[in-house]
């Protein structure tokens, strides 16, 4: 078991895993915080209309899911980020 990078508890798997179901392709060994340190935003990635994920205290939603940032980054070899930015909206 895994503590959260943000609050240092030990991460409830079961718990986790049942907030993560609308992320595709993420599982909780993917990911290093706890389920009360992160928010599921349903229909916003850009590209697939999926979830994303938002970790306490970052006040912006991101523009790609976790899956569809990596399938950019294997089909073109560039990291777009987290954030469209406007040259390529």
């Amino acid at each position: 078991m895994q503590p959260c990078h943000n609050c240092q508890t030990v991460i409830d798997e079961y718990i986790l895993d049942k907030r993560l179901e609308p992320l595709r392709d993420l599982t909780v060994d993917d990911f290093g915080l706890c389920a009360d340190c992160v928010t599921i935003v349903a229909d916003a990635c850009v590209e697939c209309g999926g979830a994303v994920y938002v970790p306490d205290g970052e006040s912006e939603t991101p523009d790609f899911c976790p899956a569809c940032r990596a399938d950019r980054i294997e089909r073109t070899g560039h990291d777009p980020g987290w954030h469209r930015d406007s040259a390529s909206a």
